[in-house]
């Protein structure tokens, strides 16, 4: 999007916008639109696990394709607000993030993120209007980390084996499988995925006390505990699926481990997914796109998995260096 493009800036301070009311339906989606969102994840639930079985390149070019559309419908709620990101650099940027993940770790991700914060400074002091430079550093800065650091991850976990081996050496990483980022993957995708219908389907059944309801009234506490028990359970469930068919992958989680991991990731995804609700409310926007029938945006599809895949690369990265030093 051109600069041409976009209103002139204000010349007042920005002021946050009275939140969305409150739906009066008591968060209920409507039948079409739950047949919708089946429709979508009978299409996307194929894919996404056909990508990750092809290899950690072909989990690349998925990552930086939902980067630059989840940043896209980032920066649209950044400018909801009345704010302008640099959008072309910032762009730029979180695709690059998946790139140098992919090439390295998140150690080099990381001093990416450095050199991108001190050129979205420069680029504000090199701009004539000032007004609004700590709305654009800010507003552009978090859209790279929020979606292009958080989601580069998910290329980190795909390739977990190479990623422990460089870092604790050869014989810690020698309880995964090469290929077993492809199982650690999919693995916190069910916990998350099966978290959230969970939550959906427990909510509407049992639901009466509200989770959160100044960000998002249609939660509840129920719901809540629902969707953690289920996502809970989908990753044990994962876990068993995979020691079946496929054990050389999961070989390397034991059952407590993977049930932990399963209670921490539904937690995680859940409150990601509260996250992109109080940046929508902020915004004053139901959804934060229109691109997945049934589900809104990509960004609403991807808010769980926004925090919990790094919180699954992290807290295997640790597993596995304390694993290691107790041989």
């Amino acid at each position: 999007m051109s600069e041409a493009s976009r209103p002139a800036a204000a010349a007042e301070p920005l002021h946050p916008l009275p939140p969305t009311p409150s739906s009066s339906s008591g968060g209920g989606r409507k039948p079409s639109e739950l047949v919708l969102r089946l429709a979508t994840a009978a299409v996307l639930v194929p894919s996404v696990l056909w990508l990750i079985v092809q290899g950690s390149a072909f989990v690349l070019v998925a990552v930086i394709a939902i980067v630059l559309l989840g940043m896209r419908e980032f920066y649209q709620l950044i400018e909801a607000k009345g704010a302008h990101p640099e959008w072309t650099f910032g762009l730029a940027a979180g695709a690059a993030l998946p790139v140098v993940a992919f090439v390295g770790n998140e150690y080099h991700a990381t001093i990416l993120m450095t050199f991108v914060l001190l050129a979205v400074m420069v680029r504000a002091v090199g701009k004539a209007q000032i007004t609004e430079a700590l709305a654009s550093i800010s507003g552009t800065f978090f859209g790279v980390f929020y979606v292009g650091w958080m989601l580069s991850h998910a290329v980190l976990l795909r390739d977990f084996h190479r990623i422990a081996a460089a870092k604790w050496g050869p014989e810690a990483a020698s309880a995964f499988d090469p290929d077993s980022g492809a199982f650690l993957l999919i693995f916190t995708l069910a916990a998350v995925v099966l978290c959230d219908a969970g939550a959906y389907f427990a909510g509407r059944a049992w639901g009466k006390r509200k989770l959160a309801p100044k960000i998002s009234p249609g939660k509840t506490v129920e719901g809540a505990l629902g969707g953690v028990a289920a996502g809970t359970v989908a990753a044990l469930l994962c876990k068993g699926t995979f020691d079946v068919f496929w054990p050389e992958l999961s070989r390397g989680m034991p059952w407590l481990l993977a049930g932990s991991l399963g209670l921490v990731l539904s937690i995680a995804g859940m409150i990601g997914d509260l996250v992109e609700s109080l940046l929508k409310r902020d915004a004053a926007l139901k959804d934060a796109g229109h691109l997945l029938p049934g589900m809104g945006g990509v960004l609403d599809r991807i808010d769980s998995a926004l925090l919990a895949i790094p919180v699954m690369y992290y807290l295997m990265l640790a597993t596995t260096y304390l694993s290691a030093g107790f041989r």
